[in-house]
């Protein structure tokens, strides 16, 4: 008797049933229907298309542009049982080949692809070779110019189905408006229309923006009234580092997260908050993609977004378990200004991103008519302090230029240290090494499992530790055993990568097209209108002004957001309920069940006037949602 969804679903992840929309989705592919799914954060997106691919007799392939998560995917579903692996512009040529060989002989049942891997004549002809089942676009919204992460290398998917006719295409994204969706869907060339959309709102999150120039102070008051684990949002990794520690000094345990740290220090600081060693974490963009914490409480903004999508994204990573949970967004009078430099600074002027085109060729050396179809590591930071350039309008320019199809700017790719063993075990005995190497090659050797089979990740540190030798020795020991073909070692490092496209042109023969500059321009300024009125706007319901923005019509106001709750009647606690509510408290933490229980009042009145105290720093929530005095 064949599997069923369910049976998959219970086998490789041991749970009982589907989310909301998962199972429809999932049949409609098996159906062999071109499908998209429209899932908000933390709607289990990757269920959709990993399920399926345990159940089609070939490949599923899934287009990501998010580098830093297809390790942690592919781990995860190794750890499952599951055959699976991810090719990007970080590997070398010698681990794309074992890629190929493992496709070629079936060994694979999911490969996750970095978009511009699209691109390659090797790749496309390998993957020709073996049977595709399934073409998954995650991310989706990055096919489509009326979105706003447009990536032009997302549109060699629509030439990629024109090799397998017979293989559905699943296309996911969290946010996207109604044009957007409907362009994604004509750009991949889905047969009809197809879409499983689960709504944009969260019945379990509270929508709160609170206006005050000491951001820092209300930041403080936040956490200190609030419960359990938090992500603070900022739009700068210096900021990342001076928030975490100012919470730190207010005695708020907090970390913080940015695409420049090491590998090592992501996975650390990474695994300290998902274990609640750490409570906060002080984070740009580049943290909780693909995050899997269900339990964050709150989500505070300390900076705006530029978009509602964006907005929309970060703040669902709060109350994924379904509980009460907050999204806060911190704003001053001098954000409004902030939004509107933003667009100057995102579209700078054409003649500035022609001299950044220009000075990048010569900064990896690429003479005009050559390039094509090369990759260079690109050092973004030496390159803006090389040439006095402004960080931020050149990152945009590049953006611009990559959109334009003049080359792809692939930022940080973070990559581990890898090694395989090539050798025959026979060999090891003929071996010629000092004792302390010795102790590094037997600590590698029983740390990690896989070696011979494949390229492994390895951590120096660990290794230093155990052999009880230096992290240097370490190093130069793998080295060394790479240059006697006992083993193959790639070091570490964190670079993005510049990939032409096209051969290197004259700046003068450099042209925006509208649709990447003038078109683009004129929508970035919508999306921020729309920021600026869910933020600034006090007249309307905050999940409202974000419903009608995804295309929805609300039946009714949320009554949870700020300005639902301001407009509340004040609910006047019964005399006494104040100090009965304090006096059981005192002696221990208490539920908010056990609260309720044992007053005297209504379940409503009780809500209130806990929620009073709570804002008025009296009381505060702790974990477990237990309440206790402050």
């Amino acid at each position: 008797m064949p599997l069923s969804p369910p049976d998959i679903l219970s086998r490789y992840w041991g749970y009982d049933d589907f989310r909301p929309l998962q199972l429809d989705i999932i049949e409609s592919v098996l159906a062999g229907h071109d499908t998209l799914g429209l899932l908000p954060t933390g709607g289990g997106k990757s269920i959709t298309f990993q399920v399926p691919a345990m159940l089609l007799p070939g490949l599923t392939v899934v287009v990501t542009p998010l580098i830093s998560l297809m390790k942690d995917q592919v781990d995860n579903l190794r750890d499952r049982g599951i055959k699976a692996s991810y090719l990007h512009a970080g590997l070398t040529r010698g681990e794309q080949n074992l890629v190929f060989d493992r496709c070629r002989l079936g060994k694979l049942k999911l490969l996750y692809v970095s978009p511009e891997k699209l691109r390659s004549e090797l790749f496309v002809a390998v993957l020709r070779e073996i049977e595709v089942s399934l073409i998954v676009v995650d991310e989706a919204h990055c096919i489509s110019q009326w979105g706003y992460d447009f990536r032009p290398s997302y549109l060699k998917i629509g030439e990629l189905r024109e090799y397998f006719p017979d293989a559905p295409v699943l296309a996911l994204t969290a946010s996207a408006t109604p044009e957007v969706v409907d362009d994604i869907m004509a750009r991949l060339g889905f047969d009809e229309k197809r879409v499983f959309a689960k709504s944009f709102s969260r019945d379990n999150l509270s929508y709160i923006v609170r206006n005050d120039i000491y951001k820092d102070r209300q930041l403080v008051n936040i956490l200190a009234s609030t419960g359990g684990s938090a992500i603070v949002y900022v739009r700068s990794r210096k900021r990342t580092r001076e928030i975490a520690a100012m919470l730190n000094d207010a005695g708020i345990s907090a970390g913080f997260y940015h695409a420049g740290l090491d590998i090592e220090d992501k996975n650390e600081r990474q695994r300290a908050w998902k274990n609640d060693e750490v409570r906060v974490i002080v984070a740009t963009n580049a943290f909780g993609m693909g995050i899997d914490k269900p339990d964050v409480r709150l989500v505070v903004h300390y900076d705006l977004p530029s978009s509602l999508e964006e907005y929309y994204q970060e703040a669902g990573r709060a109350g994924r378990d379904g509980k009460e949970s907050f999204a806060v967004l911190l704003v001053a009078r001098t954000d409004k200004a902030r939004l509107s430099r933003m667009i100057s600074e995102a579209f700078p002027d054409k003649e500035f991103i022609r001299r950044v085109y220009e000075l990048a060729g010569n900064f990896v050396e690429v003479a005009v008519g050559s390039g094509y179809n090369m990759v260079f590591e690109f050092n973004f930071a030496l390159f803006v302090k090389t040439y006095g350039l402004p960080p931020i309008p050149t990152r945009n320019a590049m953006q611009l230029l990559t959109q334009a199809g003049y080359f792809e700017f692939i930022e940080e790719v973070s990559m581990q240290s890898r090694v395989m063993i090539v050798a025959k075990k026979e060999e090891f005995y003929s071996i010629s090494l000092l004792p302390e190497e010795e102790s590094v090659f037997n600590v590698l050797l029983r740390s990690y499992t896989g070696l011979f089979a494949d390229f492994v990740y390895v951590n120096e540190s660990v290794i230093s530790r155990r052999a009880e030798v230096s992290e240097q020795l370490v190093y130069e020991t793998l080295l060394k055993l790479s240059r006697m073909h006992i083993l193959q070692y790639i070091p570490r490092k964190s670079t993005p990568y510049l990939y032409y496209t096209t051969s290197r042109e004259l700046p003068r023969y450099i042209a925006l097209p509208l649709a990447v500059y003038e078109h683009q321009r004129e929508r970035l300024v919508r999306r921020v209108e729309a920021m600026k009125r869910f933020a600034f706007a006090d007249d309307d319901c905050r999940v409202n002004i974000m419903l009608r923005y995804f295309g929805e019509k609300p039946a009714a106001d949320c009554g949870k957001c700020d300005v639902c709750r301001s407009r509340r009647p004040r609910v006047h606690a019964p005399d006494g309920l104040t100090g009965s509510l304090l006096y059981m408290v005192e002696r221990q933490p208490r539920s908010l069940g056990y609260l309720i229980n044992e007053s005297s009042c209504k379940k409503e009145v009780v809500i209130a006037e806990v929620r009073r105290l709570v804002a008025r720093g009296v009381l505060k929530i702790g974990d477990g949602d237990m309440i206790s005095k402050k």
